[in-house]
């Protein structure tokens, strides 16, 4: 008998570790190359001195927009991203929870969380994106194909801001290959260039994975 229980006990205890693990899950994008085909996309890519930075404007880049349903892009992504998100007819979410991979927070509240472009706006406006249609500059904005877009802690996304990984990574250190990955993998789909510093800052998070 007291066999019985302890098995029962250790199974019970193991489904609780599988709920608790997933409420906590991190929510990945999909598209995102392995860490050997990021290692060679990122040696195809184009290094360049940035430019046209004065003449970028956030509004060359709409979004957020209609994407399924009453849905846009931001609360696409809080739905794909969150665990047991409930959203209102106008798809504003009401509840879930939403893990941040940048900085390993959990909030229960949407107003908390933002949706980062792991390629900044403004840094692919001054990668190239300032030669581009404002179709495709939309459709980059709210991409939901590849690591562009996650849903992440508001105030980390805000000291982020536009930099690169030369100069900004994520505070937790095993989330940076990912990151590094995710970032290679947008710069390459959207055939952008990047800078002397910025390579050498994704070859060494890419040396760690």
């Amino acid at each position: 008998m007291r066999r019985v229980v302890t098995v029962l006990s250790a199974a019970l205890a193991a489904i609780l570790a599988l709920s608790l693990s997933a409420g906590t899950a991190e929510a990945t994008p999909p598209g995102i190359p392995s860490a050997s085909t990021a290692a060679s996309r990122l040696a195809a890519l184009t290094v360049a001195v940035e430019s046209h930075a004065s003449t970028y404007n956030r509004d060359l880049f709409p979004h957020w927009i209609t994407v399924l349903g009453a849905c846009n892009t931001r609360e696409q992504v809080l739905k794909r991203d969150g665990t047991n998100v409930v959203v209102n007819s106008s798809c504003a979410a009401t509840s879930g929870r939403w893990f941040s991979p940048y900085d390993g927070a959990t909030w229960s509240a949407a107003s908390d969380v933002d949706i980062d472009h792991m390629v900044p706006l403004a840094e692919a406006w001054r990668s190239g994106a300032w030669a581009w249609t404002t179709a495709k500059r939309q459709s980059f904005a709210n991409s939901l194909n590849d690591g562009q877009l996650w849903a992440v802690t508001d105030n980390v996304n805000q000291s982020k801001g536009d930099q690169d990984p030369s100069t900004w990574k994520p505070s937790v250190a095993s989330f940076r290959c990912t990151y590094a990955r995710a970032w290679i993998g947008v710069k390459s789909n959207w055939g952008l260039s990047l800078q002397s510093a910025e390579k050498s800052a994704l070859q060494s998070m890419l040396a760690a994975c």
